[in-house]
């Protein structure tokens, strides 16, 4: 008779059985340990927005309609976001769209700057072109960015001085802004309140025949900027949490990110509120065709 010998597995060789890192896994691990906590945290904090935003069709139909239940989901994301932050980060600051601002410690002088759902009109109509913004800032320097819209898994992300990226589940891309600077073969995007306040801006570039787009979405607007999708992006009646993301994305593409007046620091870009991203060739193009832009915009 033969005796069947039971070995004790000991925790190494229980770990070795674990499942191998997904391709994402491995992208995520490789990031810096600070990215590497953002887009673990955004990724988390997505989880609950992912179901919710399947949701919404249902919402549509109801009276009470979809609006306290897009701020009930701002408030989660948020929520989730904050907790895993100051986790992991205590003595840093936070800014977010929702609530408001929350002090550092012990005079530090980072802060995480959270937008927990741009392009809620998006969400609210079941449109996937929304995402959660997170950035780290060091004062007036943003020093990591990150962008996530979850419904078609794509992450942009970067790092100051390391170049742009997008993550999906095929693998990591580096972002590099467009070549093209003929007003004819350009896409420019808009926020509506830059239709409203420029029409005149607008319409001479129809007349140029560049195609123009409004995506509800900043922070994936200047995504597209960033990827060459978009040839530039134009914008007012912002504030730092709806910009701060893509103003690092843009510019470590090789893009630039400006008022009307020359002005390039994040912080001149909030005080007069208006901005262009774009190229820096096309950027003289349309300066050069739009002559009286500068003196339109400050007068809004």
């Amino acid at each position: 008779m033969s005796l069947v010998m039971h070995q004790k597995i000991t925790p190494r060789q229980s770990a070795l059985k674990r499942r191998p890192e997904t391709r994402e896994e491995k992208m995520i691990n490789s990031l810096s340990p600070i990215l590497n906590l953002m887009v673990k945290a955004v990724r988390r904090a997505s989880s609950s927005l992912l179901r919710d935003f399947h949701e919404i069709s249902h919402l549509q139909l109801s009276k009470k309609g979809p609006g306290d239940f897009v701020s009930s989901a701002d408030l989660m994301v948020e929520k989730k976001l904050i907790a895993l932050l100051q986790e992991a980060k205590p003595e840093f600051g936070i800014l977010s769209e929702e609530c408001g601002e929350i002090p550092a410690k012990n005079g530090s002088p980072y802060r995480w700057v959270i937008d927990p759902i741009d392009g809620t009109t998006n969400f609210i109509h079941a449109i996937p072109t929304f995402a959660i913004s997170l950035a780290l800032m060091r004062g007036d320097e943003v020093l990591d960015a990150v962008i996530f819209n979850p419904v078609v898994n794509e992450l942009y992300y970067a790092e100051k001085g390391q170049g742009a990226f997008v993550m999906r589940p095929t693998g990591d891309e580096r972002l590099r802004v467009s070549v093209r600077n003929n007003a004819e073969t350009t896409i420019t995007a808009i926020n509506p309140a830059f239709l409203a306040t420029c029409p005149e801006i607008v319409a001479t570039l129809l007349k140029k025949n560049a195609a123009i787009r409004i995506n509800g979405s900043t922070t994936l607007a200047l995504a597209s900027v960033a990827s060459g999708q978009f040839d530039a992006f134009m914008e007012n009646r912002i504030h730092l949490w709806d910009i701060v993301t893509g103003y690092l994305l843009v510019k470590e593409a090789g893009g630039i990110v400006q008022t009307w007046t020359g002005k390039t620091s994040l912080t001149d870009i909030i005080e007069e509120g208006s901005f262009l991203a774009t190229t820096m060739d096309f950027r003289d193009e349309i300066i050069k065709k739009l002559p009286k832009t500068k003196k339109n915009l400050q007068k809004k």
